[in-house]
């Protein structure tokens, strides 16, 4: 007799407890290619029943001092740290990115969140001033708005989750989030921790499920006055369209297109460790990634062969191998979509330098039904093939010569998108004068992902609509009132 296969089942997570759903979608282990997960497809009725639970809860949470907020903030916080290898473990198992990356960057970064937002609450301002000539003061107060509707993508699960959950509910707010159904189970890993930590029944309130499902009746709810989304720009539009009659208040981090920008007096050392990390870390799956490097045609060569050189350098393997550099990408659906690209590429003439295509791809047998593929570096294409205008998402990264100054800044800048962009130069004038003019909300000269949480983050054009950081998430996490008092 054949022994059925037991698979983790999820449950949503509503005021406090978990709850059982009616049906269920699975997850697949990116990795090997087979369902390990079931994750609830949960409809309008159970995204209904979680905002009423944040409703209720929103009174009590939103009266708590700062002080009191934060102290539970940071109990979660040590909750998870002292589980890192377990949430390690799942996140590498639920996303196919190494254990490695997931324990170094995932989850630290995410008990850091939670961490630094307990921290800024406490130190937040308001404006006071005095009008003389009539004897009145004023003064601004801020105060929590509500439900937040925080749908997180599957790139980075929890990081961003927590990017999110941790703001809200350091602000006041009560939330309810949709994490992605491909990436759900460090979520609900979370949850276990929340009533321990303190956190009040109704406070945080995760329900699963797809975004057309889920995800669209968080956003059409009418009690939810806040929504924050991380992900695509098509889905953006949706939730613009869907939102618009409730007049509600977006947070949009969308994609991008993100350009590398080397002069002629980069230390190439240093830059082609950094811009490799930077193309392909996470499998390529950061919306900060590189996905365009362009080069002063005087180092070209150079920069191209030192590149490719050390893209070969970078290893893929199965995500618990320790010297891995990539595991899998997300799903079946997203590698045909990435190699796509490559075929594209192909089709126009373009040069593949390594990757697919060109070099081997060693995977041990147990995992040959795994979603993996090899770094990809291409050259030869021009300005306006589809692997230069639009995101890929994945380990495809483009390398283009330029001649001046005022071209590259024409081509880095010719897309419909603005997130990220890198400058490599030892001239810090020209490092200022470029990054002035560059259409991106980040711009990094001789590094990538140095992150300061007190300063903006957020793009230009189709990547986004908001900011988010410690000023800008608790303007956006909150309402400003005036109050004038006439003596």
């Amino acid at each position: 007799m054949e022994t059925k296969q037991a698979f983790l089942q999820l449950q949503n997570y509503i005021g406090g407890k978990f709850v059982s759903t009616k049906s269920y979608i699975n997850s697949y282990d990116p990795s090997t290619g087979e369902v390990y997960c079931k994750v609830p497809d949960s409809d309008k009725e159970e995204v209904g029943a979680a905002v009423s639970a944040a409703k209720t809860a929103f009174p009590i949470w939103s009266s708590w001092r700062p002080q009191d907020r934060s102290r539970v903030m940071n109990k979660l916080a040590d909750l998870i740290e002292n589980h890192l290898e377990e949430f390690a473990q799942a996140e590498s198992k639920d996303q196919g990115k190494t254990v490695t990356f997931a324990r170094t960057v995932d989850i630290p970064r995410s008990v850091y969140n939670l961490r630094f937002f307990a921290s800024s609450i406490l130190h937040h301002t308001t404006e006071c001033t005095h009008m003389d000539h009539l004897n009145c003061m004023n003064y601004t107060m801020r105060t929590p708005i509500g439900v937040a509707g925080l749908i997180s993508p599957w790139n980075l699960p929890l990081y961003l989750l927590t990017w999110k959950i941790a703001p809200a509910i350091a602000c006041g707010n009560t939330v309810v989030a949709k994490p992605s159904e491909m990436t759900s189970v460090t979520a609900w890993m979370m949850c276990q921790y929340l009533s321990e930590a303190g956190v009040p029944p109704g406070v945080v309130n995760i329900v699963f499920g797809t975004g057309p499902r889920a995800g669209e009746a968080l956003v059409c709810h009418p009690d939810v006055p806040i929504i924050s989304f991380t992900g695509s720009t098509v889905t953006a539009q949706r939730i613009i369209e869907k939102s618009a009659p409730y007049c509600k208040k977006l947070s949009l981090e969308l994609g991008g297109k993100n350009p590398a920008i080397v002069f002629e007096d980069a230390n190439l050392e240093d830059c082609v460790t950094t811009t490799v990390r930077s193309s392909f870390s996470n499998q390529g799956e950061i919306c900060l990634c590189t996905s365009r490097i362009y080069v002063q045609r005087s180092v070209y060569d150079k920069f191209l062969q030192m590149f490719v050189e050390a893209t070969r350098k970078w290893k893929v393997s199965i995500p618990s191998d320790p010297t891995a550099s990539m595991g899998a990408l997300i799903s079946e659906t997203h590698l045909a979509k990435v190699k796509g690209y490559i075929k594209k590429a192909l089709a126009e003439g373009a040069t593949i330098n390594c990757g697919e295509y060109v070099d081997p791809l060693h995977i041990p047998p147990n995992n040959q039904g795994g979603y993996f593929m090899l770094p990809t570096v291409i050259t030869g294409l021009k300005e306006e093939s589809c692997c230069m205008q639009e995101e890929i998402f994945g380990p495809v990264t483009c390398v283009v010569p330029f001649d001046t100054e005022e071209e590259v800044i024409d081509k880095a800048n010719g897309v419909k998108y603005g997130l990220a962009a890198t400058i490599w130069t030892r001239d810090v004038g020209l490092s200022h004068r470029v990054a002035k003019r560059l259409q991106a909300g980040l711009v990094w000269t001789n590094c990538w992902l140095v992150r300061d949480l007190n300063l903006p983050f957020g793009g230009m054009k189709a990547s986004g609509l908001g900011r988010e950081g410690a000023k800008d998430s608790y303007e956006f996490f909150t309402e400003v009132k005036t109050v004038t008092i006439k003596h």
